[in-house]
């Protein structure tokens, strides 16, 4: 969400919703209280979905979070007094969760999707989970305050911001014996007006992103690189006795092996498209505008040679982050058309070439001009950005939702008969 606050020239301030992530440092004793919290959720969760399964076969239709809410408080003195050693925050904003489930499956549905997602019960055995708490939340250089469980230490010093925030929420989550703390928050920022060139974004396999200034991100490749140790940590877990102490040693192992991977992959994500957007540099210097292409990656994921490979990069989470990234430092963003041969088509002549394979890392056109793969697609991106008629994006007062611009050039590009072709670009 971004709202606009003031605008003077270039510059303008914007409130946007953001999230803040660090680790906890709790003690023993603080630990068992976010145990209980994270328990109070998991069973509000588990209770009104049991509930509305119930009433929907009695009478044909189930209640809502609010209703439900009311419920649970009634039955808290008589069937579930350990809820009163909670916050009420867990259980109330997990009913809210599920209600939101319930609204996103019946919106899958309703569009026909094939896996709408119906709304399945939370087990111990899958991990902890998180909770969400509302209230009185204040924020230190070094803790943080929680309701109902107190001041809790961060181990990044001064990365939450301790003013000049609205904070809306925290969400306390466990992953591999790790707790953290994600804060979102309203807060206002100082956008300028990006000035510089464009710049276009190929997104790969062999290498994250190539853009169009010849400038190579690596793939770092997290989860391929751990397959020795996972398959030996499999391996090791599927000897031990089930409900023994020396088969939980090793599922802790295989936990933390996973989150270095969700870890490694994170990190290069956030580095890379900061510095795309180029964060750190002079306005003439940051690109104006930003292309990227439109990857089917539920279709690229349909290539089992390729699933693992693809799955390991995170083509999605890229695209997000550039979404609000672009619009945090001024820049616009472009999604180029899916069908647009960003690696087939000659940025000099305008040939395509249909007869170009996946393993073909360079190519020669009829024209002479030879072509590596990945920079001819962001360069021929990047033209996109000069080639199509621009708009004036107008700035409302409360835009509730970023969504990149999504562009065709199919009737202005040079184009070789093909019988294969019909029309398209493949």
């Amino acid at each position: 969400m971004v709202s606009v606050q003031q605008s003077a020239g270039s510059r303008k301030l914007m409130e946007i919703l953001r999230a803040y992530r660090a680790e906890l440092d709790p003690n023993n004793t603080q630990r068992t209280t976010l145990l209980k919290h994270a328990g109070a959720a998991r069973f509000a969760w588990n209770w009104g979905l049991a509930r509305r399964k119930q009433e929907y076969e009695e009478t044909g239709r189930s209640s809502n979070a609010i209703e439900q809410h009311r419920q649970l408080n009634a039955l808290k003195k008589t069937d579930f007094p350990w809820l009163y050693e909670v916050s009420k925050a867990a259980p109330q904003e997990a009913l809210r969760d599920l209600d939101k489930a319930y609204r996103n499956f019946f919106r899958r549905v309703k569009n026909g999707e094939k896996s709408a997602g119906f709304p399945r019960f939370k087990s111990r055995k899958n991990g902890i989970g998180s909770f969400r708490l509302t209230g009185s939340i204040h924020i230190t250089e070094t803790h943080i305050k929680l309701p109902r469980i107190g001041w809790l230490r961060l181990k990044e010093h001064g990365y939450i911001p301790a003013d000049g925030i609205h904070i809306l929420s925290v969400t306390v989550s466990e992953s591999a014996g790790r707790w953290f703390v994600s804060v979102q928050c309203k807060q206002e920022i100082e956008v300028t007006q990006a000035t510089g060139e464009p710049i276009g974004v190929d997104l790969g396999i062999k290498e994250l992103a190539v853009t169009s200034d010849g400038r190579r991100f690596e793939n770092p490749k997290p989860l391929k690189k751990a397959q020795t140790k996972l398959k030996r940590l499999q391996r090791e877990l599927s000897r031990r006795k089930k409900g023994g102490k020396n088969r939980e040693k090793t599922r802790k192992k295989i936990a933390k092996a996973y989150q270095r991977i969700a870890n490694i992959r994170r990190d290069t994500l956030h580095k890379s498209t900061s510095v795309i957007v180029a964060k750190t540099k002079p306005d003439n210097e940051r690109p104006s505008v930003v292309v990227l292409e439109d990857l089917n990656v539920s279709g690229m994921l349909a290539n089992h040679c390729l699933a693992q490979a693809i799955s390991d990069v995170g083509f999605a989470e890229f695209r997000r982050q550039l979404e609000y990234k672009t619009v945090w430092y001024g820049s616009e963003l472009i999604v180029a058309d899916r069908f647009f041969p960003s690696s087939r088509l000659c940025r000099h002549c305008g040939c395509i070439n249909s007869e170009l394979k996946l393993s073909d890392r360079e190519w020669t056109c009829d024209c002479g001009a030879i072509h590596d793969r990945d920079l001819n697609a962001a360069i021929n991106l990047k033209n996109l950005a000069t080639k199509l008629p621009r708009v004036p994006r107008k700035v409302t007062p409360v835009e509730s939702d970023i969504r990149p611009t999504a562009v065709s050039l199919a009737a202005s590009l040079k184009q070789e008969p093909s019988a294969e072709s019909h029309g398209r670009f493949w």
